[in-house]
């Protein structure tokens, strides 16, 4: 794992960021039953362990964005790709929390990597898509930004879920 012991300023910054929130993301799973981590206990149809496989696909999507540019974002409507956004935030029979956790921190090895080595002003332009503006581009350095933005907010909604399961808190 990288540490922010080897890096000054903006790097350090965002992986410091990075790993802190994906820490409150993972410790909303401690202890939990494959069954708990796939309960979707409130209002929302989120789960802690729809939440992590989210969060990971999020995060490798956006560093093969990083690596190579904007057609690795790109789906095809009708795709499987396309319509697996919604399941992207359920954990599919056969899943467990063990596999789903595992396959994040390796990815969040690549993101830290990259982090160090990449070049923070590299852009590319965002995919066609509703929810992105027309023409837009962002940099590596935007991207690490929402990555962290993305991660933040799912661990406060995995919070939330693992308290109603049980009382736990990651805070407070």
């Amino acid at each position: 794992m990288t540490t922010t012991e080897t890096l000054t300023g903006e790097r350090a910054d965002l992986l410091e960021a990075l790993q802190q929130h994906r820490w409150f993301l993972m410790f909303t799973a401690q202890g939990l039953s494959d069954e708990q981590a796939a309960s979707t206990p409130t209002a929302s149809a989120l789960s802690v362990g729809g939440l992590i496989k989210h969060v990971t696909s999020v995060e490798a999507n956006w560093i093969k964005f990083i690596e190579e540019g904007t057609s690795a974002m790109e789906a095809d409507p009708g795709s499987e790709a396309y319509d697996s956004h919604e399941a992207n935030f359920r954990m599919a029979e056969g899943e467990t929390l063990e596999k789903l956790l595992t396959r994040y921190k390796e990815v969040a090895a690549h993101t830290d990597e990259l982090i160090t080595t990449v070049d923070m002003d590299l852009s590319h332009a965002l995919p066609s898509a509703p929810w992105f503006p027309e023409g837009k581009t962002w940099s590596a350095r935007r991207v690490f930004a929402h990555i962290v933005a993305e991660t933040s907010q799912h661990a406060g909604h995995a919070d939330i879920i693992r308290e109603t399961i049980d009382g736990q808190k990651t805070m407070g």
